[in-house]
C-alpha cells in the first residue's frame, strides 16, 4: 500500500523485496520432453527446455544415442531403467529422481519428475520411449533452504553462540548451492572502520588470519567495499578487478576465483558486517544466487543484533554488579575505618583494605613534624611486605611520587614504575597510582597502589582509590578528633575531681567515678575532700545539671566555692548557702542549671569514730552502714541549689563508730537499668551495701559496682556515676585512702 503522498511503505517495499526473493529462490519448473527411438535410445526429438537441462547449446543434437549426449548417465542407472520400459513395455515414473548433469568442473546436482512412457507401432511392438519430466531442482533446493533456516532461526531463538549461528549458516549455504561455494561472515567493528573474522568453515586459515581486521573502505576488496557502500559488490574476476589489486596474491593462493560481497545491516542502517560467497572459477551470479544471499544476510542479521542485545544486557549486568560491588566495598571500608579510634591504625586499616581488591601493593604515607612518614604497607608476601616499607619516600617533588602528590593535591597515575630510587625491580612493578588523603583541600598524607603484573589502572580503579581515599581521610581526621577530645575531656575531668583522696585522721576513705559513653564530654558528677584544720575535714558529692563544658565549668565553681568559704562560715548550712548564692550569680553563659550536693564536716573523736555533721541538697540519701546491720538511710531534707534565693537546708548530725561507714552516691547508679528496662534503684543498693565489709570502703565501692554491673550486665551506662564512702577507724589506726576510676 503506498505510504503518504503516494511513496511506498517501508512494509510494502521490504514485502515486495521478500516476494522476489521467494520467487527468484523457488523458480518456476519447466517441462522437458525427448522422443527416444530403438534400444540404443537414439534422440529423434526433444524441446528446448530438454536439452538445456542437460548441458545447453553443447548437448543440443538430434539423431544420436542418449548415452553420447549424456555420457554420465550410465552409471546413475537411468539407461538401465529405459532400457527396462523398451525391453517390457511398461511405464515408468519416479518422483524427485537425483541426476548429476555434466562432467568434471561442470557437473551439476539436477532433480526431476518424470514418466517413461513405452512407444508402440502400428503392430503393437515397441519402438522406443518418450520421456517427460519436470525439473524440480529448485523446489529441492527450496525445501532444504527452508529447512535449514529454520534451523537456524531456532538456534538464534535459543540464543545459540554467534560463532555456532553462523558456521552452521556458512556450511547450510555451501552444503545447498549447485556448485562449489565457499562462504565468509566478516563481523563490523563498533566504529564500523574494522571487518573481523566471524566464520568461514571452509576458507583456508591463512586466508582467514590476513583479512581479520581489514578496514572498510572504496577499493578494498569486496567485503571491504561493501561494508563501506552499504550495497552489494559483485566481483566475478578477482583476476582482472580493481578492487582485489592488494589481495590478489592471497587469494591466488587461497585459490579463489571470485567474490560476490552482500553487507549485513541492522534495522537502523548501521552496519553489522558483510557475506561473502566465493567460487573456484570467475562466475557472476544469477538472480537467485543474490537471493540466497540476501536471505542469509538478514538471517545474519539478525543472529548479530540478537547477540549484541544479549551481550550488551550482559554488560549491563556486569557494570551493576560491578557498582554494586564497589558499594559494597566502599561501606565495608567505612565500617571499618570507623571502628578505630586512633588515626594512625585507621590510615594503617587502608593498607589491608586496598591489597589485593585494588592492587598487590599498597602504601600509605603522612606528613608530620616536617617529614614524610611512611606508616602502612600491604603486599602479597612478607617479603615484598618489608621491601616496600623499607622504601622512604624523598622530599623532592620533581623526582618523587608521593611528593609531588602531596604538593599539589592531585592524584597521579601512569604506566610503570614510579620515578626515582625505590626497590621498584625487585618488586617488579609495572604501575603506579598515588592519591592524595585531604583536609580541606590540603594533602596531609597520600595513599600510594602498585601493579605488578599486565593489568594497568583504569578510571574505575583510580575513581575506587580516590573515593576510598576520602573516605579514609575523614575517618583518619575524625578519628584524631575523637582522641583530641577524649584526651581534652580526661584533662579536664582529671581537673575537677581529686587526683588523689587525701588521709583523713580517723577514717578511711574511697572514691569511685565513671563517666557515661566514651568519657568525650566532662561528666556532672564530682567529689571532694579537703582540711578545715587540723582535726576537721570536709567533704562533698554532688551532681551537676548536663554535661560538657558548661557542667566543667559549673563543678569548679561549687567546688572552689565551698572550698573558699568553708574556713569562714560557721557550718556546712551556711557553706551550702553560699554555693547557691554562687550559682544564682552565674552569667548565663556559663550555665543556668541546678545542683545536687551532699556537704559535710568530719571530726575525729576521741573515743573513736567520727563526728559528722552534713547537709543534703537535693540529692540522693546517703547511707549508713554499721557491722552487721543492714544499711540505713539517713533522713534529712534538702532542695535543689541554683534555682531559689533561700533553698531549704537542714543539718544533720550522726556518729559513725569505728568500722561503720557513711555512703554516698550519684543516681547515676540507682538509675541505671537491665536489658528488659526496670531500674536498679535505692533499695536494691542498699540490699547490696548491707553484707559484712570489715571496715573497708574499697571493698564497699567494690561490692557496689559488681551489684550495678551484675544488674545491668554491662549493657552500658547513660549518665555519670560516682561514689564516695568514708568509714571511722579505732582511735590511732591507720588512716588509708583509695580512689577508684571505672574508665
Amino acid at each position: 500500500m503506498p505510504g503518504p503522498g503516494g511513496s511506498p511503505d517501508v512494509g510494502d517495499l521490504f514485502a515486495g523485496t521478500a516476494e522476489r526473493d521467494l520467487h527468484a529462490l523457488f523458480g518456476q519448473s519447466t517441462a522437458v520432453f525427448a522422443s527416444l527411438a530403438g534400444p540404443e535410445h537414439v534422440v529423434e526429438a526433444a524441446n528446448a527446455a530438454f536439452f538445456s537441462a542437460i548441458g545447453g547449446d553443447a548437448r543440443t543434437r538430434t539423431g544420436e544415442p542418449l548415452a553420447q549426449l549424456m555420457p554420465e548417465l550410465p552409471e546413475q542407472g537411468f539407461l538401465a531403467l529405459l532400457d527396462h520400459v523398451h525391453d517390457t513395455g511398461e511405464r515408468y515414473v519416479g518422483r524427485e529422481e537425483r541426476v548429476l548433469l555434466g562432467t568434471g568442473g561442470d557437473m551439476r546436482e539436477a532433480f526431476f519428475d518424470f514418466t517413461y512412457e513405452p512407444r508402440f507401432d502400428g503392430g503393437g511392438r515397441v519402438i522406443g520411449v518418450r520421456v517427460i519430466g519436470v525439473e524440480t531442482t529448485q523446489v529441492v533446493h527450496a525445501r532444504r533452504l527452508a529447512a535449514e533456516h529454520r534451523v537456524l532461526l531456532e538456534q538464534i531463538a535459543r540464543q545459540a553462540p554467534l560463532e555456532q549461528v553462523l558456521d552452521g549458516m556458512a556450511r547450510a549455504i555451501e552444503d545447498l548451492a549447485a556448485k562449489e561455494v565457499l562462504v565468509s561472515v566478516l563481523l563490523a567493528d563498533a566504529d564500523g572502520r574494522h571487518l573481523r573474522h566471524g566464520a568461514a568453515p571452509s576458507l583456508p586459515a591463512f586466508y582467514n588470519a590476513a583479512i581479520d581486521g581489514i578496514a572498510t573502505g572504496e577499493g578494498v576488496g569486496s567485503c571491504g567495499t561493501a561494508a563501506h557502500r552499504r550495497a552489494p559488490v559483485i566481483v566475478t574476476d578477482i583476476a582482472t578487478d580493481p578492487f582485489w589489486d592488494d589481495f590478489r596474491d592471497l587469494a591466488e593462493r587461497a585459490r579463489l576465483a571470485s567474490c560476490w560481497s552482500t553487507p549485513i545491516l541492522a534495522r537502523d542502517g548501521s552496519l553489522l558486517g558483510t557475506f561473502a560467497m566465493y567460487h573456484r572459477t570467475p562466475r557472476a551470479p544469477q538472480e537467485a544466487d543474490l537471493a540466497l544471499a540476501r536471505v542469509f544476510a538478514d538471517t545474519a542479521a539478525l543472529a548479530i543484533e540478537r547477540h549484541q542485545a544479549e551481550e550488551a544486557r550482559r554488560a549491563a549486568e556486569a557494570r551493576e554488579q560491578a557498582a554494586r560491588d564497589d558499594l559494597a566495598f566502599l561501606l565495608d571500608a567505612s565500617t571499618r575505618l570507623g571502628t578505630d579510634l586512633d588515626h594512625t591504625q585507621t590510615l594503617q586499616r587502608v593498607a589491608l583494605l586496598c591489597s589485593p581488591k585494588l592492587a598487590p601493593l599498597c602504601a600509605v604515607d603522612i606528613v608530620g613534624g616536617g617529614r614524610v612518614r611512611r606508616i602502612a604497607t600491604a603486599a602479597s608476601t612478607p617479603a615484598e611486605e618489608d621491601l616496600f616499607a623499607s622504601h622512604v619516600p624523598g622530599h623532592d617533588g620533581s623526582d618523587d611520587v608521593v611528593a609531588r602528590v602531596l604538593a599539589s593535591g592531585r592524584s597521579e597515575v601512569a604506566c610503570g614504575p614510579p620515578a626515582g630510587p625505590g626497590p621498584w625491580r625487585e618488586l617488579k612493578v609495572t604501575g603506579h597510582l598515588c592519591v592524595p588523603l585531604l583536609h580541606r583541600g590540603k594533602a596531609f598524607g597520600a595513599l600510594t597502589l602498585l601493579t605488578t603484573g599486565g593489568d594497568a589502572f583504569d578510571g574505575h580503579t583510580v575513581a575506587l582509590a580516590e573515593e576510598l581515599a576520602r573516605r579514609a581521610a575523614s575517618a583518619a581526621l575524625n578519628a584524631r578528633h575523637y582522641t583530641e577530645r577524649v584526651a581534652l575531656a580526661r584533662d579536664l575531668q582529671a581537673g575537677l575531681l581529686l587526683p588523689e583522696v587525701p588521709p583523713v585522721p580517723g577514717a578511711r576513705v574511697a572514691t569511685y567515678y565513671h563517666p557515661a559513653g566514651e568519657g568525650l564530654d566532662v561528666g556532672g558528677d564530682f567529689y571532694d575532700v579537703f582540711p578545715l584544720s587540723d582535726t576537721t575535714w570536709a567533704f562533698m558529692l554532688g551532681d551537676v545539671c548536663g554535661r560538657g563544658a558548661t557542667a566543667a565549668t559549673t563543678t569548679a565553681l561549687v567546688r572552689h566555692t565551698a572550698r573558699a568559704v568553708a574556713h569562714l562560715l560557721p557550718g556546712p548550712d551556711a557553706v551550702v548557702q553560699a554555693v547557691n548564692q554562687a550559682l544564682l550569680n552565674r552569667p548565663p553563659s556559663h550555665g543556668t542549671g541546678f545542683v545536687t550536693l551532699v556537704y559535710g564536716h568530719l571530726t575525729p573523736l576521741d573515743d573513736g569514730g567520727l563526728d559528722v555533721t552534713l547537709v543534703r541538697a537535693g540529692h540522693t540519701f546517703p547511707l549508713h552502714l554499721s557491722d552487721g546491720r543492714a544499711a540505713r538511710t539517713v533522713d534529712c531534707e534538702g532542695s535543689l541549689l541554683g534555682i531559689t534565693p533561700d533553698p531549704r537546708v537542714e543539718t544533720h548530725r550522726l556518729r559513725l563508730r569505728p568500722a561503720e561507714s557513711l555512703v554516698l552516691y550519684t543516681d547515676g547508679l540507682t538509675e541505671v537499668r537491665d536489658p528488659d528496662g526496670d531500674q536498679f534503684g535505692e533499695e536494691r543498693l542498699a540490699r547490696a551495701l548491707s553484707a559484712r565489709h570489715d571496715g573497708q570502703p574499697q571493698r564497699i565501692i567494690d561490692t557496689l559496682v559488681e551489684a550495678v554491673h551484675a544488674f545491668t550486665r554491662d549493657t552500658g551506662i547513660d549518665d555519670d556515676q560516682a561514689a564516695l564512702v568514708v568509714t571511722a577507724t579505732a582511735p590511732g589506726g591507720p588512716q588509708r585512702a583509695a580512689a577508684v576510676s571505672g574508665r
